[in-house]
């Protein structure tokens, strides 16, 4: 008698294999019949097939003969899947495939075309790839921002092959969403769920666009932590849901769903061993949670922007600790550029000033000045602790509103700041005047 592999050890299963010939305990025959290999791997492949269909039951569906005995090698059969999604209301626990029936139609894909310039002032065209859902029926999609970054055009394709050219509602960088708009109706829009209800260890699934390719793919996993610091390789550091759902490169902007049919995370990212765009740890992925985001995407469809953030209006960078021991100078943010027309000009805040701590709070870091600014909105008033040719001040600071238009005059002014420090470093070059230079060089600073 043969048996399956996993059923190795344990009594046969019914009707096994029939053979004839000699008796089961009389030792095997030696033949050098040529090609007797040949037969013994087929035979050993035949066991196989049916060690492998067997154990769910099954019909015959074949039979012949092999070293004159009879062979049958059994099919499975069972009722397939139904699925229905008539009654998919939020509230019911749903399988993987009643999720994945009622809402691969609110999933796309996106493509976006970068154009830049390069050295010799040629355009240069490139194209990247991500996912997004459908958010309202008349064809709001919420993807991340980093998706649909420096995008020139944006098209977003449904599983039924229809395709729309779609339009930048607004953009928040910072928590890396974005709202697209196409010029559609009927739609099936997702539910919105509760990310605050989720518990580690709960199953999920998602639904996107891996490798920019496999479109409308789904994957499976569990919730494996919660209210997870994740640092951004923009250096924004991020709250975000830990899943082992399998997330690459094209899933991001798509929607993790609870087992209740409703998104409570956005796929965002996925833990990289190295430093090149292919991540090679698997099973640590993550998600933005819904909540953290909700109000801030209906501030973008009714304003185009999220509303009562706060605007400092100022560039820094960070003091690295080493300069800070060498110089004696303290560890914090250092302002290298101050809007003339924002609260932290009226505030008095300088370029060259280091920023220490934000309403009692030490901030040592850029990084640590964002995180503590998001505590505030605008119109609160905070005081700011700054060293200044070695010297500590407190200065009174009410926030302005950061705005779209506040924050392009920003990048302006600094982009002009930057023409013009470099030609002042070309007309200086070579000469030994006793003009000031940070010991640590020039820092890539944070707009704020």
């Amino acid at each position: 008698m043969y048996y399956s592999n996993h059923d190795r050890g344990h009594e046969p299963w019914e009707n096994p294999i029939e053979t004839t010939g000699r008796p089961v305990d009389e030792p095997p025959r030696k033949h050098k019949r040529k090609g007797s290999g040949a037969k013994v791997a087929a035979l050993c492949l035949v066991c196989a097939l049916v060690g492998g269909v067997v154990g769910g039951g099954g019909v015959a569906v074949a039979t012949g003969a092999l070293n004159g005995g009879t062979s049958t090698i059994y099919e499975g059969t069972r009722t397939p899947t139904t699925v229905s999604v008539a009654n998919v209301t939020g509230n019911e626990l749903l399988t993987a495939p009643e999720i994945y029936a009622a809402y691969v139609g609110s999933t796309v894909g996106i493509t976006t075309e970068i154009v830049t310039t390069n050295g010799w002032g040629q355009p240069v065209s490139s194209a990247a790839a991500g996912s997004g859902f459908v958010i309202t029926s008349d064809g709001y999609i919420l993807t991340n921002y980093h998706v649909i970054e420096d995008a020139n055009t944006i098209k977003v394709s449904f599983v039924d092959g229809t395709s729309y050219d779609a339009e930048l509602v607004g953009g928040e960088e910072e928590n890396d969403i974005a709202v697209l708009k196409i010029d559609a109706t009927g739609l099936t829009p997702v539910i919105i769920g509760d990310s605050d209800n989720v518990r580690v260890g709960e199953q999920v699934v998602a639904v996107g666009n891996p490798l920019g390719e496999l479109t409308y793919s789904m994957t499976s996993g569990i919730i494996s932590a919660r209210d997870r610091s994740i640092t951004m390789e923009n250096g924004e550091v991020m709250n975000m849901l830990q899943t082992d759902t399998a997330i690459n490169s094209g899933n991001s902007g798509g929607p993790l769903f609870d087992m209740y049919g409703q998104v409570i995370g956005i796929t965002s990212a996925k833990l990289s061993g190295s430093s090149s765009s292919s991540a090679t740890i698997e099973g640590l992925g993550f998600a933005i949670p819904i909540n953290d985001v909700k109000d801030m995407v209906t501030d973008i469809i009714e304003n185009g922007y999220v509303t009562g953030k706060p605007y400092l209006g100022i560039t820094v960078s960070t003091v690295p600790e080493s300069v800070s021991e060498r110089y004696g100078m303290s560890q914090g943010a250092l302002v290298e550029s101050v809007d003339p027309n924002s609260c932290a000009a009226t505030a008095g805040i300088q370029e060259g000033d280091i920023i220490t701590a934000l309403n009692g709070t030490t901030v040592i870091s850029s990084a640590e000045l964002i995180e503590e600014k998001k505590n505030y909105s605008a119109g609160d008033t905070v005081t700011v602790e700054v060293e200044r040719d070695g010297e500590k001040q407190t200065l009174s600071l009410t926030f302005d509103e950061d705005t779209p238009e506040r924050r392009a005059a920003q990048e302006e002014a600094l982009e002009q700041q930057q023409q013009e420090n470099q030609q002042n470093e070309q007309n200086s070059s070579g000469n030994s005047g006793s003009d000031f230079f940070w010991p640590f060089g020039n820092l890539s600073p944070w707009f704020y």
